[in-house]
């Protein structure tokens, strides 16, 4: 999986406001200088967010962002979702979508198997999860695994 600039903006700006505690509205610019992401850019992934109903906003001098839901009820795969459309597919399309002739006819089932394991991270991990440090058991195991950390 490559995870673009904008969905890690995007989950990084959604768990900033998953950790504000005072429950008001947070401007985009705290968000930004807290994340170290570039206003501009913020802006542009908080409408997304916004229009997939991941945040609420609010103009003016007591505006700013807030979750729609509580943080608890947002995954990871949500939020990816919502700024780079499905989690996995080939060549733009679903995997299921996806047809090959010949010896690489299972190649297809390898991407839905690839799709399925990410859901089982993405869609199991919630911002509030990652916000308090306190990650589901399955996923710190996964994480424990020394072969996890090597980069092949």
């Amino acid at each position: 999986m490559r995870a673009s600039a904008k969905a890690d903006y995007a989950l990084r700006a959604t768990i900033e406001l998953a950790a504000a505690t005072d429950g008001g509205p947070v401007k985009g610019e705290r968000i930004a200088q807290a994340q170290e992401i570039p206003l501009k850019f913020l802006e542009n992934i908080l409408g997304d967010l916004r229009h997939a109903g991941i945040v609420r906003s609010q103009r003016g001098a007591e505006g700013g962002y807030w979750l729609a839901r509580p943080p608890e009820e947002i995954t990871v795969a949500d939020v990816v979702r919502a700024v780079d459309g499905p989690i996995a597919n080939v060549r733009g399309l679903g995997p299921e979508q996806v047809e090959y002739a010949g010896s690489a006819e299972r190649l297809r089932d390898v991407w839905i198997a690839v799709r399925a394991n990410l859901r089982a991270v993405l869609e199991h991990v919630t911002l509030a999860d990652v916000a308090r440090g306190d990650l589901p058991a399955e996923i710190d195991a996964l994480v424990a695994d020394q072969d996890a950390w090597q980069p092949h």
